[in-house]
């Protein structure tokens, strides 16, 4: 058999092989979707960067979002043979006029939007988008969604002067999908993104913002549970809420559990519009289908009218510091407390709102524990004399103000340098122990910037100590109670005697006005003496009140300073003070004064009994 020659195939090139793209994430789709919104508001001509961008692009999709939700609860009650009242009605939904790629568009819509009296999208004539939106409030109960609604367009305005591009924006809002989980949770993370941007943006004039690492902080130590009530009066765009929603939502485990979350455990207040617009949205956004937020100054309310049933479990919060307000707003607090200083306010309303322990519980089972508060103050507030101190006293009289964290400069980059603390107290004092905890900046960092921030991991050193507490590098603890009785035992002696002074004071009273009645009866040598004797009189009398006002002055002096609670580490190497040295200069000078103006009425008063 002839062997059969092989044939050798010709040598195959190496295929290159091409990258096959992969598909966008969803958060790349959205991320890059936004993106596109933006550069498209950047054209308008009405818009004054992220300041106003971030706004409109918010309201818009607030309004997809509605419809949204609205088309799942159609779809629901139509499935359960229900009927279903919508929210908004035709034609203001978003399916109505802003839907089709090719709806009304150019100064038509922008009529649409914010004239009071309109041609709408279906031809019709009536009101406004936003007329109508605002007009829901007399339309819904209180605390309903529609008032809800209709307090978000209260102050909303549509700053873009051209119909066109917002049209454009329109259509890529219309491709976020808010009924699917996934998008929603991209696009909250995204949204967050976007708040801190504009608040970057707003320098000043931005809305004060706490750090997210600071947030997360507060809430895991106060730990938030299911069936209690947590509030933020002062919430800006809802930081301390988002986080404490994210905190109690894996306890819940049944329908009802869910219901409780959503109705009945998270509220909030705030005053400016568009933070408000904000925090509707942002809570909206990580799950919250119908946010508790009240619209107007937490602070407009007399605190002693604050009763049982308005009380909470937790308050999680950074008021406003640095602000000033109205003589209106400071009556609507105790006399001896009235002060235009906001965070000072807000720290009474909070230990106001705090709930007591046995009271009565709206719908439910007497409280087992007093309500705790985690708040962010100034470093001015720890070392405040004055009424600052006399709302101290109080704080630690009736609350137990365990913990006080003391962060590094920085932390509040850009927005502030000041020092800032983190206070907790529990309602059920007085206070006996404070410990404290400063929290250390990264080894070889001086202070935190905008472009360096603050990071969580580096608390998990104070979240390792919170639970087992011992003396160390950075925790120190003062025993608040024998410095509060050392201080009473030795200014009660000086009270004491101011006390007797004054009582000696006001006996010689009756011994002046029969003296200056009897001026008035006499004439000659017996005037002159009567004359004489009222002089010896009031000088007796003056002495008694100058020694009074110089006994209660050394017993304060003794007292008082035990409510400075700018406690410095001991064990730190070299402490810094941590008052700023205009205030330091400032309150030495107010001492010196005070001091010179005591040796003048002294002074006067001697030349007045030599005479």
């Amino acid at each position: 058999m002839a062997k059969t020659a092989k044939t050798v195939a010709p040598e195959k090139k190496p295929r290159v092989s091409r990258k096959i793209k992969a598909p966008l994430t969803t958060r790349e789709n959205l991320s890059a979707l936004i993106g596109t919104a933006r550069k498209i508001l950047r054209k308008d001509k009405g818009l004054n960067g992220d300041v106003d961008r971030l706004p409109l692009l918010t309201w818009v999709m607030f309004l997809k979002f509605l419809d949204d939700l609205e088309a799942v609860h159609e779809e629901e009650s139509e499935l359960d043979s229900k009927p279903y009242q919508p929210i908004i009605e035709a034609p203001y939904r978003w399916r109505d006029w802003a839907a089709r790629e090719d709806g009304i568009s150019g100064d038509e819509l922008l009529a649409f939007i914010g004239q009071e009296f309109t041609v709408r999208a279906d031809s019709s004539t009536g009101k406004g988008l936003f007329a109508y939106l605002r007009g829901l409030a007399g339309e819904g109960e209180k605390g309903s969604q529609r008032e809800v609604i209709a307090n978000v367009f209260k102050g909303v305005q549509n700053r873009m002067v051209s119909g066109y591009l917002l049209r454009d924006i329109l259509n890529k809002i219309n491709g976020i999908h808010f009924s699917a989980s996934e998008e929603i949770h991209t696009l909250s993370h995204l949204y967050e993104s976007m708040l801190r941007e504009m608040r970057d943006a707003a320098g000043d004039s931005g809305e004060f913002y706490t750090p997210r690492p600071v947030v997360r902080f507060m809430v895991q130590v106060s730990d938030p549970q299911l069936g209690e009530t947590v509030l933020d009066p002062a919430c800006g765009t809802g930081g301390f809420l988002v986080e404490a929603y994210d905190h109690i939502a894996p306890q819940v485990t049944t329908p009802a559990h869910r219901l409780t979350l959503q109705r009945d455990t998270l509220y909030g207040q705030e005053a400016k519009p568009l933070p408000y617009m904000l925090v509707q949205m942002n809570l909206l956004l990580h799950g919250l289908e119908a946010p508790q937020i009240a619209y107007g100054n937490t602070l407009d309310r007399r605190v002693n009218e604050i009763g049982h049933s308005e009380r909470v479990d937790v308050i999680l919060t950074n008021p406003p510091f640095g602000g000033e307000e109205e003589v209106g707003i400071k009556a609507n607090f105790p006399p001896n407390m009235q002060t235009a200083e906001t965070a000072l306010l807000f720290l009474q309303y909070i230990m106001r709102k705090l709930r007591v322990a046995g009271a009565p519980v709206p719908g439910g089972k007497p409280a087992s524990r007093g309500g705790r508060a985690a708040v962010v103050v100034p470093n001015g507030t720890l070392f405040g004399d004055g009424i600052s101190a006399v709302i101290k006293e109080k704080m630690l009289k009736e609350f137990r103000l365990h913990t006080i964290v003391r962060l590094p400069q920085g932390v509040f980059a850009p927005y502030t340098d000041i020092p800032a603390n983190l206070l907790f107290f529990e309602r059920g004092g007085p206070t006996d122990t404070i410990w404290y905890y400063e929290l250390p900046l990264p080894e070889g960092r001086k202070k935190y910037s905008k472009t360096a921030p603050l990071q969580f991991e580096e608390f998990a050193s104070a979240m390792a100590w919170w639970n087992a507490r011992e003396e160390g590098p950075q925790a120190w603890k003062v025993d608040f109670a024998g410095r509060r009785a050392a201080a009473v035992d030795a200014a009660t002696p000086h009270w004491q005697n101011a006390e007797a002074e004054r009582a000696a004071a006001l006996a010689l009273g009756k011994d002046l006005r029969e003296a200056e009645q009897g001026i008035a009866t006499v004439n000659g040598e017996k005037k002159e003496k009567s004359q004489a004797r009222l002089r010896t009189l009031k000088a007796q009398q003056q002495a008694h009140e100058l020694a009074a006002k110089t006994a209660q002055a050394q017993g304060d002096a003794l007292y008082w300073p035990i409510y400075n609670l700018d406690q410095k580490n001991p064990h730190a190497k070299a402490g810094l003070e941590h008052a700023d040295p205009k205030d330091l200069i400032a309150r030495m000078r107010g001492h010196e004064a005070e001091v010179i103006r005591l040796l003048g009425e002294i002074e006067t008063l001697v030349n007045e009994v030599e005479q």
